[in-house]
């Protein structure tokens, strides 16, 4: 009965470290895309430039790494709004201005479609 119980954890272990490890890429993907995009990144009424936007997230991200369990998790509890404020994050790009939740869905959307 041990047994059983120790190869149902090892299994769960490994299937779980399995999708931590698909989500890590695609959460790292986000944050390459964001980072050498041509769009400006909307914090609290400022505007940032890509690479300023891309070290904030990473920061962000590197505090609360350990209650993020999936790359939805991340778009909603990182990227969306500011933790302190609450105001939502928006992304500008070629003059088109969305909710930063809205655009790093769609990118989402996209990789998961390659197939990466």
């Amino acid at each position: 009965m041990h047994y059983a119980i120790a190869a149902l954890v090892v299994c769960q272990t490994v299937l779980f470290s399995h999708v931590c490890r698909a989500d890590e890429q695609e959460i790292q993907y986000l944050l390459t895309t964001l980072s050498t995009s041509e769009c400006t990144f909307s914090r609290n009424g400022k505007q940032y430039q890509a690479a300023e936007a891309f070290s904030h997230l990473q920061k962000k991200y590197s505090h609360v790494k350990k209650r993020i369990h999936t790359t939805e998790d991340f778009i909603e509890k990182v990227a969306t709004k500011s933790s302190l404020s609450g105001k939502k994050y928006e992304v500008n790009c070629t003059e088109t201005t969305q909710p930063a939740g809205k655009w790093l869905y769609e990118i989402l959307s996209d990789y998961r479609k390659k197939g990466q």
